[in-house]
Order: structure tokens, then sequence, then C-alpha cells
């Protein structure tokens, strides 16, 4: 298991402890008298739905890629084959193969299948006076798990505000990161492993070619996401396939760079492929394209079988990404970025035991070694409130913050373009029906946010989540934030109106954070962040 599937699962099962059952939310729209929407698009065209309620044209489920099936399966996304007539795109695709991991995600799509090359368009049903920008937004999961289905990333809210928004299904797990020599042998391009990431790829090209049929600017994309999701926006940037057709970058809590989920080289993820399938007994890649899809997940689901391992495949990726950023070989956009207060709670670094100065120090010593000195000193324990203070970032840091500001800090000195940063600190609510089945005394509630929090908040989709008790504290934030992001995906710089001034960061210091919450306030790194995070870019460099 990846490290950070490992700290997804630890953020889930702390921060949700466990969550309540969502409620059924009708999928249906208001659609009056209208006419359903038709568009011509590559394959030919689609219809939709006219939901007169919100001034929107909504198309779910349009095929993007050919089904990746068959003797597709592991290949790079090939081109959608034409159909006749109009085809009906009123419901969601089949969400990618995928176990029932994380009980936040609430899907709307019916099935799992290999057969998941889709995308979901939101636009204004009225034209613009110019085109109107895009969002393309990648769910997270760990790259095992998610769907461009979920509730928390409907697009109605943004594209209200004048935004086309995409949402896009790629393959995952085994399906979508399986590397083998047989593989990089048959590929024109001698490359294997990343096909989620050529998934994503097809779709931004599809968005190129077509979004202007649903009144949308292919000049104006901005792709988005969180977790893993933040980490393929971090890859789209970086790879020469796809930085040509990004105008703007947000990334929410993740980066393509080492401890998180970095790139390996093609080498170690074929030995990966090759353990995999001398596990299973499977001696070829005709026997292992025969495996049927369910079994193929159940085999690779199962403890230590399977190592989701994105890699320096020489085509997608030609170099390392952390590599391409110091070089300033990655899109030179303006890039929105950032993390939430809390990624993960201090437990998660204690490995179980009490937040005593003494079993922090043990830790620490173990993590850190010779330097767990100096690491004490950064991230002191003296006592057990500041216990859980350092160990609540320095897990933090270790599972996506690092990661995640070592991004920010390459595109400020290579990127040429304005970096815009936050740190989201807002709680959620209570839960409205706590789980009936949640005996256990729980841990206090967590200070700040955690992993995914910001999610609902930022695309302004607070009331498409039921198990939260919103409260207008709660709807404010996310007008806030809601507000930066729609002027950032309009203009490349999310100031405007009304809203608290966010600074750019350039290559020049201090480095400007933005505290969103239900104030948003702006200020410069403490040289106590700094120091911290240049002892462990140091560390990481180092192991």
């Amino acid at each position: 298991m990846s490290s950070l599937l490992q700290y997804v699962c630890l953020a889930v099962i702390m921060l949700s402890m466990p969550a309540a059952q969502a409620q059924q939310v009708s999928a249906s729209r208001s659609t009056g008298a209208e006419k359903a929407p038709v568009v011509h698009v590559t394959g030919g065209r689609i219809a939709g739905i006219a939901d007169t309620a919100h001034q929107l044209h909504i198309f779910l489920g349009i095929p993007y890629a050919a089904p990746p099936v068959g003797d597709l399966r592991w290949k790079a996304p090939q081109p959608v084959k034409p159909w006749r007539g109009v085809r009906v795109c009123t419901r969601f695709g089949h969400r990618p193969m995928q176990k029932r991991i994380f009980s936040d995600m609430r899907f709307r799509s019916d099935t799992t299948s290999e057969d998941c090359l889709y995308l979901n368009v939101w636009a204004p049903a009225r034209p613009g006076k110019t085109p109107y920008p895009v969002l393309v937004y990648f769910y997270g999961g760990g790259f095992v798990a998610g769907d461009g289905s979920e509730w928390r990333y409907d697009g109605a809210s943004l594209a209200q505000k004048g935004i086309v928004v995409v949402t896009v299904n790629y393959r995952l797990g085994i399906f979508g990161f399986f590397a083998h020599p047989e593989l990089t042998r048959e590929s024109p391009h001698h490359a294997s492993g990343n096909y989620g990431l050529l998934d994503q790829q097809a779709a931004l090209q599809w968005v190129h070619d077509n979004i202007a049929a649903f009144g949308g600017d292919p000049r104006r994309v901005t792709i988005g996401g969180e977790s893993a999701g933040s980490i393929s926006v971090c890859a789209q940037m970086a790879s020469p396939l796809s930085r040509h057709l990004i105008a703007g970058a947000i990334g929410e809590s993740g980066a393509m760079i080492k401890p998180t989920i970095p790139a390996v080289p093609l080498s170690e993820a074929e030995a990966e492929g090759l353990r995999f399938a001398a596990r299973i007994g499977a001696h070829s890649l005709k026997e292992l394209r025969a495996i049927p899809a369910e079994k193929l997940l159940d085999l690779a689901s199962q403890p230590g079988a399977f190592r989701v391992m994105p890699c320096v495949d020489g085509y997608f990726f030609p170099q390392a990404p952390d590599s391409l950023f110091a070089e300033g070989k990655q899109a030179h956009v303006p890039l929105l970025v950032g993390w939430n207060s809390t990624e993960v709670p201090y437990m998660a670094l204690m490995q179980g035991k009490a937040p005593t100065p003494e079993n922090y120090a043990a830790v620490i010593r173990q993590l850190f070694g010779g330097q767990a000195d100096e690491a004490l000193k950064l991230f002191p324990g003296h006592t057990e409130e500041e216990v859980i203070q350092s160990a609540t970032t320095l897990a933090s840091d270790r599972f996506i913050v690092y990661s995640t500001w070592k991004w920010t800090e390459l595109h400020r000195h290579t990127g040429q373009q304005p970096v815009y940063t936050y740190i989201f600190s807002h709680p959620r609510p209570q839960e409205v029906h706590p789980h009936p089945q949640q005996q256990q005394p729980q841990p206090p509630p967590l200070k700040g946010a955690g992993h995914s929090w910001e999610i609902e908040y930022a695309l302004g989709n607070l009331s498409t989540n039921p198990v939260y008790a919103w409260t207008p504290a709660d709807y404010r934030v996310s007008q806030i934030m809601e507000d930066y992001f729609a002027r950032f995906i309009q203009t490349g710089n999310p100031n405007g109106d009304e809203l608290p001034r966010w600074p750019a960061n350039g290559p020049r210091p201090p480095l400007y954070l933005m505290y969103i919450d239900t104030t948003a306030e702006a200020r410069p790194e403490t040289p106590q962040q700094r120091a911290q995070f240049q002892f462990l870019d140091q560390w990481y460099r180092q192991h």
C-alpha cells in the first residue's frame, strides 16, 4: 500500500469515525418544457439535461475514449468510436474498477466497470458575450478510488458563476498504474504504467477539441483536483503531453513529489508488475489480459499484492516531475495551491502511543536518527499540548503538506507565473445523525480542517452533503473560498470584488499564505514554518 493511501485511510478512519449513512439525494433535474440541449462532439451528437431551475445545460457520461477493455487493457486511451444518431447523456457513466475504501465517497454512478472513460459537463445555458472559462477537475482517492459522479464534485454551483465545469473518470489501481516489461515492449512509445495519467491527458485533449460546443473557451482551461487529484494536476503540469493544454492550475493537498506519491523509475514499476504477475501465477501479458476485471481487482486488492507507482516512463514523464519543475520545464501558468491545517491527526505519527514528551521523543528518534535533536528543536514537544501540536504538524507534513509546499516553492521560482498559496483551517460541523453503531468513545473533535474537508466549501457543494449540520458560518466560508476559486478560474488571479487581498508569490521572499476560515487573512510564512520545511527538504533530499 502506498504511503499516500496509508495516510488517507488513517485520515478517513480518524476524521470520519465512522461517517453517518448519507441520505439519498435525488439526481433529478427541473427540466420544465425546455428542449434537451444537443451538441456535436468527437464521435457524434449528444443530448443532455436542460436544468431550467439553475439555467444550466448538463451532460453526463460522455465517452472521451474507447472502452479500455480486452486488448486495450493497459494501453494508452484510444479514440472514441463514432455512433449514429443522438446519444443520450443524462446518466453518469460507469465508475472505474475499485473497492469500497473510503466512507466519505458518495457516488451517483450505478456500477463499476473497466469501461469507465467518461466525463461530465455543467455549462451555463445562455451563451456568454465571450466564451466561458473552463475548469477540469480530477477526483482524489489515492489512485485507487474515486469517481467524477461524487456529489462533492458537482459542477452546478461554479457553472452558475459563468464557468464550464468538467469532471473526468480515469483508470485506477491495477488498471491504471500497472507496468510490465511486455507492456513496455509492445508500446509504440516504449512506456508502460501511467495509464490513469494518460486518461487524464486524453480528457484534456477532448476538452480542447470540444469544449467550444458547450460555450467554453479552449484557451482558458484550468485544471484542478484534491489529494490524488491534486497530485494529478502537478503531473499534468509537468508532462510535455499536457502542459500546452493548460491555462491555470489548482492543487488542493498533494503533489507528485516525495514522500507522497513520487514517480519512480520505469524499471522499478516494471519490477512491481513482474512481482504481481508472479504472485498470481500469470506467465504472460495474454494471461493477464484474460483475467476478468472483478477477479483482477480482487487479486490486486489483497494486502501487499500491488502498489500504485506512477513512473518516469520516458513518454508521459521524460524526467521526474520535481526535476521538470526545478528546470522550469513545466506549464508556465498561474497556480493556486494549498493544504489543510490538520491533514491528519497527531495519532498518525504517535503509532498508538500516548502523546507524552517521552513517547514523542522516542518516535522522533526512530524517524530521524542522528538528526532527531534538530527535529526536536524545530518540532518541540516539552508538554502534552506541545506534543499534540508538533505531532499533528509533522504527521501532516510527512503525509502531504511538505510535497505541496515543495510544489509551491518550485513553481514560484521557475514557473514565471504567480503562485497563490492557502491554508484552509475551518472545522466541519457535527454530523446530523451520528452513526447508530458508533458505540466506542470517540476522540475529541479535531482542531482545524482535516484531509479533504475543503472540497465542498471550495466547489460550493455544502448542500449536496446531508451528513453534516452546516451552519451559516460554513456557508460564509464556502462563499469566500468558492469566490476565490471562481475568480482564479476566470482571470488567473483570485482577487476581486470585496474579497480580502490575496498576495501573489514569486521568487522573492516571503511566501505569503492565505488562511481561510470564517474570515480570510494573508500572512507571511513564519520563521518556524520556514525552518521546518527546510529541514524536511534536506531530509528528503538525503533519504
